[in-house]
């Protein structure tokens, strides 16, 4: 067991190339060493830019691996020699970067940093955003520039400290023009491309979003760690209470503005479900609405269960720090507020303390119905009020018919103390109706019925009356409490279902992930964690319910009433399903590379039966012909038929190396030999058979790309072939290329039909051919086997359309003078994706 504490790890975090992060970590290098800390130079890349240079002197630099790679020298950080020479603090930089086969314990840098951070050695590293997994795709399409190195997101955000290296985008331009960042002739391709000043901002604001999101986790985790339950203003956060009423989507946009009114504003829709029943009005049908709303205005949706109201609101708004409580008007009227007391609105105001709570006024304000339909439990102040009401109601009813005796009969005394009676049993129910039962049957009988004064019955007619009057007041009693209590179950069941359907509508949109619906869960039953486990544990402090075979939802925190426990069963059942699902999806993937090469072999079959057989057939008919005795030919018939097996065989060829090419890039075994190829050494060869193409473009003045140039050529040569094909009568295939950002790009033009539609998505699949209707056109692997080796070489195959109509395919290769670093080979959507620079 290994007692060495982990090292510590820090990043430097940059929007784009250039912004200083290099310079920055070695800044910090040489304040540590000159504060007496073992530091060593584990990986540094300067760029051969001298200000960063001249910082590495004075510190120790652990020497490089040098590996040998396809006939080229790499290097690489030495992960064995930094762990025999076990520094305080390592300085790596390129944290994204791939290692090259044999130059390192794993396939990528971080992976090796985490072997020094598990040997005790603190590490100091830099990335950039677009290397960050999550974003790497939004980095693209603001750049059109793809990225191949990327980092997980959780590696970085695990980090004990982040630290953003900034600079303005005026400033990263002035630095680029000053060559300070890309060698001279690089310089204006960059400016005008990847270095645009709206680039760097998008590429800046990114950045500082993403930090300011780590830096609010762990200030949540602060908060939660020191029960810190005051509301911390570092963040516009804005909570709305949605209760399904028609006024919703006023309260949404309302607090969606109030949100927007500062930058990284969050906009959070909260849902109280009451196990005991929610306010009047509730709409599923308008939740669902609402919660679309939310989510497209950039919010999240939450629900939560609680019994009280108003306490979960805030209990919420302060669990997720907010800042502000937007609430609607109550829908009641004045006379329903008067009889009920003060509202939620009224309630959440007194609790916020350090919330400020926004009361939206809306159409429905003050329109609510007359009767306290919203409270379908009894209260405490209920439960006090009704045997009060039972004891003093009929003693002041008393008082006021004494004032009228003579003028009012028995049977309409009666029915006033029987009406008497029915409200205490609405107020108490059946206890408080009883109680007011019986006061009143007692001050009937002496005050009302002869003898008066007496507690006698003289007239068996009156002792019927009073029996009868006893009778109605405890039934009527009896029914207004079974339906209170038959108003809490449908309230109850109607709460779980929402609750159920909200998580359930989440599982099958497929928008969680097991972790995101174990947070959901956690979230609505208020506790302080939820996990899925294998086992259920023995302390008493945690709840486990079972969730699917082998599988038990644990959350610890506060104990579940009963009601709550029948919906945390089905939550942990929908989680259940939710793992089953993501099993099965992880099997179906596992078989699907299965089914794709079983799809391949039978295209394959299909295809080789005619498309081998002919030349093969062709050439066999010839030289048959040619050995033949029977026969005696001309010089001319001879030559002609040795031509003919002569372009038979070279077609067989072609078609066999084809299919041999495309199984190795399917099985990731393509050789290759990547080395600096100038375009005038791989373009004649690759036109030859196209008399039609022409190129276009200064060839000399394209410095060299990083390629294998057999391979480059087949690539060409199928391109131009393909659009040749295509092409009208009299036309020709136009070839150009330049050099962008540290990449030459080649464009194969046709002017032919184009892509029909829909037909982008199965241009690069094998074995077919857009619009062909028959099988003597070839196999349809040159577009295929082209994308195949050219991701093999790191570069990018991409269609575009031909302005006036036709097709333009371009190549995307590295500059050889990059001198980049390869990745192995790997099964990359029907091709194998080669080798891929360092960043």
């Amino acid at each position: 067991m290994n007692d060495v504490p982990r090292g510590r790890l820090k990043v430097y975090l940059g929007a784009a190339p250039g912004v200083g992060k290099t310079y920055r970590m070695l800044d910090e290098a040489q304040r540590r060493a000159s504060r007496g800390a073992d530091v060593a130079v584990a990986f540094v890349e300067c760029h051969g830019r001298p200000w960063t240079e001249a910082m590495i002197d004075g510190l120790e630099v652990v020497a490089r691996l040098r590996c040998d790679y396809r006939g080229g020298e790499f290097e690489e950080m030495d992960v064995a020699a930094v762990l025999a020479r076990r520094p305080q603090v390592a300085i790596v930089d390129e944290f994204a970067h791939t290692n090259i086969p044999g130059g390192g314990r794993h396939p990528k840098r971080w992976q090796d940093v985490e072997d020094l951070l598990a040997a005790g050695i603190d590490v100091i590293t830099a990335v950039n955003i677009q290397h960050l997994e999550s974003l790497k795709d939004v980095v693209e399409k603001i750049t059109g520039v793809p990225q191949h190195e990327t980092v997980p997101d959780d590696v970085v955000r695990k980090a004990e400290q982040i630290e953003v290296v900034d600079i303005p985008p005026e400033g990263l331009r002035r630095r680029m023009a000053h060559g300070n960042i890309y060698a001279p002739e690089k310089i204006d391709a960059a400016l005008a491309n990847y270095f645009r000043p709206g680039n760097l901002t998008a590429l800046r604001q990114l950045a500082l979003l993403w930090v300011a999101d780590r830096v609010d986790e762990a200030l949540q985790s602060y908060r939660a760690e020191h029960a810190i339950g005051g509301v911390w203003e570092t963040r516009e956060r804005v909570v709305v209470a949605l209760t399904g009423g028609p006024e919703g989507d006023t309260l949404v946009r309302r607090a969606a503005r109030i949100a927007d009114r500062s930058a990284g504003g969050d906009l959070l829709a909260v849902h109280v479900a009451r196990s005991d029943g929610l306010a009047a009005g509730v709409s599923h049908a308008s939740l669902a609405r609402q919660r679309r709303l939310v989510e497209d205005l950039g919010g999240s949706y939450h629900s939560v269960v609680g019994d009280d109201v108003a306490a979960a609101l805030v209990d919420f708004a302060r669990a997720e720090n907010a800042t502000q409580l937007v609430l609607g008007t109550s829908r009641r009227g004045r006379l329903e507020r008067f009889l009920t007391g003060p509202g939620t609105g009224e309630t959440v105001t007194a609790l916020s303390g350090d919330i400020d709570v926004h009361r939206v006024t809306h159409e429905r304000a003050g329109r609510g119905t007359l009767l306290p339909s919203r409270r379908r439990t009894l209260s405490t102040g209920r439960l006090i009020a009704g045997p009060v009401a039972g004891l003093v109601l009929p003693v002041l009813l008393t008082v006021a018919l004494a004032q009228v005796r003579g003028t009012v009969n028995l049977t309409s005394e009666a029915l006033l103390f029987l009406l008497a009676v029915v409200g205490v049993a609405c107020i108490g129910g059946v206890t408080s109706a009883v109680i007011a039962s019986v006061t009143a049957s007692l001050l009937l009988n002496y005050w009302f019925i002869p003898p008066i004064g007496q507690f006698t019955l003289d007239d068996p007619n009156a002792l019927l009356a009073l029996v009868v009057f006893a009778v109605v007041a405890a039934t009527v009693a009896a029914v207004v409490d079974r339906s209170l209590r038959l108003s809490r179950r449908a309230a109850r069941a109607t709460a779980e279902a929402e609750t159920m359907s909200s998580l359930a509508g989440s599982i099958v949109r497929g928008g969680q992930t097991i972790p995101a619906l174990l947070e959901r869960t956690r979230e609505t039953f208020g506790m302080d964690s939820a996990a899925l486990v294998d086992e259920p544990p023995d302390g008493a402090d945690a709840t486990s319910v079972p969730a699917g075979p082998g599988n038990y939802l644990v959350l610890r925190g506060r104990t579940p009433s009963s009601s709550e426990r029948r919906v945390l069963a089905a939550f942990a059942a929908h989680v259940g399903s939710a793992v089953e699902r993501a099993r099965l999806a992880q099997a179906a993937a596992e078989v699907e590379p299965v089914r794709a090469a079983d799809r391949m072999r039978t295209a394959l079959l299909r295809a080789v039966g005619h498309d081998l057989r002919t030349p093969l057939a062709a050439g066999w008919a010839a030289v048959t012909s040619l050995r033949s005795r029977e026969v005696e030919f001309s010089p001319e018939d001879r030559d002609e038929l040795l031509a003919t097996a002569d372009e038979s065989m070279a077609r067989l060829s072609r078609l066999v190396d084809n299919l041999l090419d495309l199984s190795r890039l399917e099985a990731g075994v393509l050789t290759l030999n990547l080395r600096a190829t100038a375009l005038e050494e791989v373009l004649p060869t690759a036109l030859a058979d196209t008399p039609t193409a022409e190129v276009h473009g200064e060839l000399e003045d394209m410095p060299p790309l990083l390629a294998d140039p057999p391979l480059l050529e087949r690539v060409i040569a199928n391109l131009v072939g393909n659009a040749a094909r295509y092409s009208p009568p009299g036309t020709r295939v136009l070839v150009t290329a330049s050099a962008l950002a540290g990449r030459a790009e080649l464009r194969i033009i046709d002017r032919g039909p184009g892509l029909p539609a829909g037909g982008r998505d199965r241009l690069f699949e094998p074995f077919q051919r857009l619009g062909d209707t028959d099988n003597t056109t070839g196999l349809g692997l040159g577009l295929a086997l082209a994308r195949g080796l050219t991701e093999a070489m790191d570069g990018t195959l991409t269609p575009e359309d031909t302005p006036g109509g036709g097709l333009t395919m371009v190549v995307s290769l590295p500059l050889a003078d990059r001198a980049q670093p390869f990745r192995t080979p790997q099964h990359v959507g029907g091709a194998a994706e080669g080798p891929v620079g360092a960043a």
